[in-house]
């Protein structure tokens, strides 16, 4: 039944400008991994509402557009919340679902920030002594998971990528191998950054530099490698950045990058 969330979602996407829902979940409902929580409401034959949370995730709720304002989404939360769930994603925090965490008394906990860089000038490299920055091999996903599982050790998403996670996004239609670079320093992986060409849209995907290479620039200098290879290709780079990240934030806008939509995680 995977296949009528999916058309739901993309009714969805296309009346509001956002995914319901975000890469994580999408692949797994691709994958037919059975979902935590699977709440779904039926108009006839058609699916209308749904709630969806897989592996340890938060919630997250889509209502078909032309169902709207007759309280099919307070109903699917109401049943979620009733089940013991808390948080809910609202991706695009968008007007309709602020009101509806009000009325059911959740509050925002969390601000992920979709920045973009649109007509910005080109952007310089400059790699810290000692290091190199070249296209990913295969040789080094081992590495790069491992870097990876460092860099991100208290992030809730990107710290729970593993070797076969890895695999199963190489495996996306969207995936080149010559726009994921490495840093090298001393034969060792201390950093990389994924990038993502998708319908015509370039992303600063995932950034990750190991914890002892921190402080010297290595993670400007990845963003522009990148940014280098998707400015030859795109006119638009979108990323994803938590807005408390202010190290980051402060990165990102001088390469030109401004606030173009945020996800609200939304608890009680």
């Amino acid at each position: 039944m995977n296949e009528h969330l999916t058309e739901l979602a993309r009714r969805a996407t296309e009346f509001d400008g956002v995914e319901p829902f975000n890469e994580a979940t999408r692949m797994a409902l691709a994958a037919r991994e059975e979902p935590r929580v699977d709440v779904r409401i039926e108009a006839g034959p058609q699916l209308v509402a749904a709630a969806i949370a897989v592996g340890d995730a938060p919630v997250e709720l889509v209502v078909d557009p032309r169902f709207r304002r007759g309280g099919l989404g307070h109903r699917v939360a109401a049943s979620v919340l009733d089940e013991g769930e808390t948080r809910f994603w609202a991706h695009g925090d968008l007007l309709p679902a602020q009101k509806l965490a009000r009325r059911l008394g959740l509050e925002a906990e969390r601000t992920l920030l979709v920045l973009r860089r649109e007509g910005a000038p080109p952007v310089d490299l400059r790699v810290p002594e000692g290091v190199t920055i070249r296209t990913f091999t295969e040789a080094d996903a081992e590495a790069v998971v491992a870097v990876n599982a460092r860099a991100f050790a208290s992030h809730p998403e990107q710290g729970a990528m593993d070797l076969a996670d890895f695999r199963r996004r190489t495996q996306s239609s969207w995936f080149d191998p010559e726009g994921l670079f490495v840093a090298e320093r001393d034969g060792e992986v201390v950093g990389f950054h994924w990038t993502k060409i998708e319908d015509g849209v370039g992303e600063v995907y995932v950034v990750g530099v190991d914890p002892s290479a921190h402080g010297a620039g290595l993670g400007t200098a990845l963003t522009a490698r990148g940014l280098q290879h998707l400015d030859r290709q795109v006119q638009v780079v979108d990323l994803y950045v938590e807005a408390d990240n202010d190290p980051a934030l402060v990165v990102y806008r001088r390469l030109g990058f401004t606030e173009h939509a945020r996800d609200t995680l939304y608890a009680r």
